[in-house]
């Protein structure tokens, strides 16, 4: 992990590049991409676009996972006033799944996705993309493939948000006592 001690962040855009790079080489037959809400999901949207070609050469099918009632910390968070339905429209029995993430932290959010998952059907396999690792673990769930690699306190909270013309940006921000993803 790089440590970054300062509060500058690296761009979205230029990460969101690398990213697409780095995917498209797990981009086969049988392979489905889906976006968890909100991030990935914007993150998922740009890399159709971005990697359009390979998607469409092998079919590249795409869903989308809102994880709200299958996290473990339901009962804490509670419903977000955001939530979307998730929208798996192919079946995912035998079905290599690429679940796309904006930000990798605890595995709970990952965990909470594989679970849903599972109840579509059983996948082949599961990989993760996030555009970025934050460290802080707390399962034995890790990215495949990240953009980049920060180290942040616990304290601090990485957040993608998107621009109303569509452009990404990180945002950093102190938390105090919230859950952790």
């Amino acid at each position: 992990m790089t440590q970054n001690h300062s509060t500058q962040l690296p761009d979205a855009e230029d990460l969101l590049q690398v990213l697409a790079q780095r995917l498209q080489p797990l981009l086969q037959k049988n392979t489905a991409l889906v976006g968890i809400h909100s991030g990935g999901v914007w993150l998922m949207e740009r890399l159709l676009v971005l990697l359009e070609k390979t998607i469409v050469e092998h079919q590249i099918e795409h869903g989308t996972l809102d994880v709200s009632f299958y996290r473990d910390d339901y009962a804490q968070r509670g419903l977000k006033a955001e939530n979307r339905p998730s929208q798996i429209a192919f079946d995912v029995e035998n079905k290599h799944i690429i679940l796309i993430d904006d930000v990798f932290y605890t595995g709970r959010t990952t965990r909470a996705a594989m679970n849903e998952l599972f109840d579509y059907g059983r996948p082949a396999s599961i990989s993760l993309v996030a555009l970025v690792n934050r460290g802080g673990r707390e399962l034995p769930i890790a990215p495949q493939v990240v953009a980049v690699e920060i180290c942040l306190d616990a304290s601090q909270h990485l957040q993608l948000t998107q621009a109303p013309d569509g452009k990404l940006a990180l945002a950093l921000t102190s938390q105090h006592n919230s859950a952790r993803s």
